[in-house]
C-alpha cells in the first residue's frame, strides 16, 4: 500500500501538469485511503505538497508564456486569505463529532471529505455544461468578486486543495483565458494558496518532514511530464477530461465515506 501511494504521488503530478488542477483531488484520497492518514492532516500535507509541485510547474509555464499575471494576483490576494485564516482558525475549532443523534454521528474526518466531495460534483458540473459563450465583466473593481474569491479560499482552506478545480472555471468566465492559459496561471495561484494556507499549519499539526518531502519530490517529477503530455491534448477534450475526472473522484469518496 505504501508504494501504491507514492505511485500515486506520481500520478498527482501528472494530473497537475496536465489540468492545472485536480492534484489535490488525487492527493487527499491518496493520502486517507491508502495511506491511511487522518482527513485533517492529509489535507494540510495536501496543501504543502501541491503548493510545490504547482510552484515547479509554474516555472515551466513562465517560459512558455503561458501565464496571465495580472489575473493570477487578482485571484490569490483575495482567496489566500480566506486560505489562511481557515486552516489557522476555524479547521481546529470543528468539533469531532460535528453532529450526533442516538447511535448516529457525523465525525469530522467523515463532515471534510464530504464537503471535499461536494465542492468537486459543483465544480465538475460547471466544467461539463456546454454553454455558449458570452461576454463577461472584468474582475478587477468588482467587489462581489473578491467576496466570492474569499469564500473560495475557506473552501479551499477546508477541504486541503490547491483550489485549480476551482479557480480554472472561474479564470475562464471571468478573466476570460483559454483554457491552457487558465490551467498555466491556476497553477501560479494554487502555489500561492496552498504554501500560505499550509503556513497557517505548521502550529497545529506535527509534520512527517521526511514522509512529506519524499512524497513531493514524487509529485514534482510527475508534473514535468504532465506539462510534456499537456501540448498534444484538444482543449475541448481538456476540459471534458478534466470535468469527468473530478465527477468520478467524488462519487468514490461519497462512496467510501457513506457506505463502505
Amino acid at each position: 500500500m505504501e508504494i501504491l501511494g507514492y505511485f500515486g504521488a506520481f500520478c498527482i503530478g501528472i494530473v497537475l501538469g496536465i489540468t492545472g488542477g485536480g492534484g489535490s483531488i488525487l492527493t487527499v484520497p491518496i493520502l486517507v485511503y491508502v495511506l491511511h492518514l487522518n482527513p485533517v492532516i492529509a489535507t494540510a500535507y495536501s496543501l504543502f505538497i501541491v503548493g510545490t509541485s504547482s510552484g515547479i510547474g509554474s516555472i515551466q509555464n513562465f517560459h512558455k508564456d503561458l501565464i496571465d499575471v495580472k489575473s493570477a494576483f487578482q485571484f490569490a490576494i483575495p482567496s489566500v486569505l480566506g486560505v489562511y485564516l481557515t486552516r489557522k482558525y476555524l479547521v481546529p475549532e470543528i468539533p469531532d463529532p460535528v453532529f450526533y443523534f442516538a447511535s448516529l454521528q457525523l465525525t469530522k474526518a467523515t463532515f471534510l471529505m464530504i464537503i471535499f466531495a461536494i465542492v468537486m460534483v459543483w465544480a465538475a458540473v460547471s466544467m461539463l455544461k456546454n454553454k455558449k459563450e458570452n461576454p463577461v465583466p472584468e474582475i478587477t473593481g468588482k467587489k462581489s468578486t473578491i467576496v466570492q474569491l474569499f469564500f473560495v479560499g475557506v473552501l479551499i482552506g477546508l477541504i486541503g486543495a490547491g483550489g485549480g478545480f476551482l479557480i480554472v472555471p472561474a479564470l475562464i468566465k471571468l478573466a476570460r483565458l483559454t483554457i491552457k492559459k487558465a490551467i498555466a496561471t491556476s497553477l501560479l495561484v494554487i502555489t500561492i494558496n496552498s504554501l500560505i494556507g499550509f503556513l497557517g499549519d505548521l502550529q497545529n499539526i506535527e509534520m512527517d518532514w521526511p514522509f512529506l518531502l519524499t512524497f513531493t519530490g514524487l509529485s514534482v517529477l510527475g508534473i514535468f511530464l504532465g506539462l510534456y503530455f499537456q501540448k498534444f491534448i484538444n482543449e475541448k477534450l481538456l476540459k471534458k477530461i478534466f470535468g469527468i475526472f473530478i465527477l468520478l473522484m467524488a462519487f468514490i469518496i461519497f462512496y467510501k465515506e457513506l457506505f463502505s
